[in-house]
């Protein structure tokens, strides 16, 4: 036999062992670190006045809790208006629990539990939302802080983020306590008053919390919603999220003379930061399938058809295909690698002066496996010997750990949620960024979840025009709150 042909006989059993080991890794494939949700029994439903809780969603959208880029253009008073809303609305909630102002609007509730040796559990919601543009209000179908029930929706900022899981929880709380519902574990609820500006009162009641001792089971927060069409299965499928990207704003500053802008020299501050700002933002960071991303769609496996659960069970060999498929859709692009998002640019106060000072703000979202401090060492040999400063805007947020995907914690939250929306349940990376950042060395597990199902259409309207909730999803989320804490702390 000769050389080619030996050679030619060694390729094709090279071949078939490489086809023999793909086939059984898929044949025999297991999702990552998941535990078997049919052996978890949750407490009964309970009766749920859908119209009532649209009504108070309503109302609580009405209290304008605008958190701005300049604190100072808050309305203290809406805060006011909102916390002495809630314990005139919800009367036995607010008998059973022990409600404290923390800092600056910042509410934590305490449900004490008959047994003390239990670790307690912490719900989360934040008060306030973001401004709608004085432009788009006349796009809106119902007026963006009227808290109208129309069309099957309620209407309004805050109606998803984050006020319908706030009135959700304390309707479900409030129910459970009128029922003389008794619970042997602790139920905390923290709510702050501005995630949205990441502005931190939070913290406040995180340091409360240690200062005391306390080590929660878990935490719930919000998160991106299931979905009624996943862009990788094309079915429902609700992600819980056990890690959070990292958060970090760069302030690039340019410094020139300045002057008259008949007289324009070759180089300018303008000219300088332009250069600067597409030198990091041109260069993105290269998209991986690792950590809690590549657990999140490994858990698909036993959603999809033979050809993707033999990559998803073979990612040695198949992962540059995934990565592609996932990142053809600009969410699942972002969660595959540290995103840079330039956002603002500060000038000239006049279009014919030539600024001494020009800035650009870019903002990123770090992944998993990245630091700020590897952000910035990077933007600086991308700017090179550019004639421009960067800084952080304010202390960055790096990423956290994540969750585990194996405790009883998970296990309640994965049940409720697959129970309650017939979907099934896949760990996740949250791309955004939450108030439990803060809270993370307060409880065991932190996991995000806002408890409804979207369509990919509607998931545009968040911190959109038209933001609203259906009174389906509104009575559902309400049923998942009840139901979870009964089954977490009865």
């Amino acid at each position: 036999m000769g050389a080619g042909r030996m050679f030619g006989w060694g390729v094709a059993g090279l071949l078939l062992l490489g086809a023999g080991v793909v086939a059984v890794r898929t044949v025999t494939f297991q999702a990552p670190g998941q535990t078997d949700l049919s052996k978890v029994t949750l407490a009964e439903p309970i009766a749920v006045d859908a119209d009532r809780a649209a009504q108070h969603l309503g109302a609580a959208i009405r209290f304008q809790t605008v958190t701005h880029q300049d604190p100072a253009e808050d309305r203290s008073d809406q805060w006011d208006g909102l916390h002495a809303w809630l314990a005139a609305t919800y009367p036995a909630a607010h008998r059973a629990m022990v409600r404290e102002d923390v800092g600056a609007h910042a509410l934590l509730y305490t449900w004490k539990g008959s047994d003390p040796s239990l670790e307690p559990i912490i719900l989360m919601a934040h008060q306030d939302v973001v401004p709608v543009a004085p432009e788009t209000e006349a796009q809106w179908r119902h007026a963006p802080f009227g808290g109208e029930v129309a069309e099957g929706s309620i209407w309004g900022r805050g109606a998803y983020d984050d006020k319908g899981a706030l009135v959700s929880m304390m309707e479900a709380l409030d129910a459970l306590a009128a029922q003389g519902f008794q619970p042997k574990r602790t139920i905390m609820v923290a709510s702050g008053a501005d995630e949205e500006t990441r502005g931190g009162s939070v913290k406040a009641i995180a340091a409360l919390l240690k200062s005391r001792g306390v080590k929660a089971e878990f935490l719930l927060d919000e998160g991106f919603s299931g979905t009624t069409r996943d862009g990788f299965t094309g079915k429902p499928l609700a992600r819980l999220l056990i890690a959070e990207k990292g958060y970090a704003t760069m302030r690039v500053t340019a410094s020139a003379a300045g002057g008259h802008s008949s007289t324009p020299p070759l180089q300018t501050a303008v000219t300088d930061l332009s250069k600067a700002v597409v030198a990091i933002a041109g260069h993105p960071y290269p998209m991986r399938l690792k950590g809690p991303v590549k657990d999140s769609y490994q858990a698909l496996a036993p959603q999809v058809g033979f050809g993707d659960r033999m990559m998803l069970a073979n990612t040695w060999l198949f992962s540059p295909w995934l990565v592609a498929r996932i990142a053809a859709q600009p969410s699942g692009a972002a969660v595959l690698h540290t995103t840079i998002a330039p956002t603002m640019l500060q000038g000239s106060p006049k279009e014919n002066v030539l600024p001494q000072k020009a800035v650009a703000w870019i903002n990123f979202r770090i992944a998993p496996g990245d630091t700020s401090a590897d952000v910035m060492r990077r933007s600086q040999g991308a700017v090179r010997k550019l004639p421009v400063t960067l800084t952080w805007d304010k202390p960055p947020y790096e990423p956290t750990a994540s969750s585990s995907t194996t405790s009883r914690g998970w296990t309640l939250i994965a049940k409720t949620v697959a129970e309650t929306f017939h979907a099934p349940v896949a760990p996740g990376l949250m791309r955004g960024g939450t108030d439990s950042w803060f809270m993370r060395g307060v409880a065991r597990d932190t996991y995000l979840f806002t408890p409804m199902l979207l369509s990919p259409e509607e998931e545009k309207m968040i911190h959109g025009t038209n933001e609203r909730i259906s009174v389906k999803n509104l009575e559902d989320m309400v049923q998942f709150y009840a139901r979870l804490v009964r089954t977490a702390a009865g």
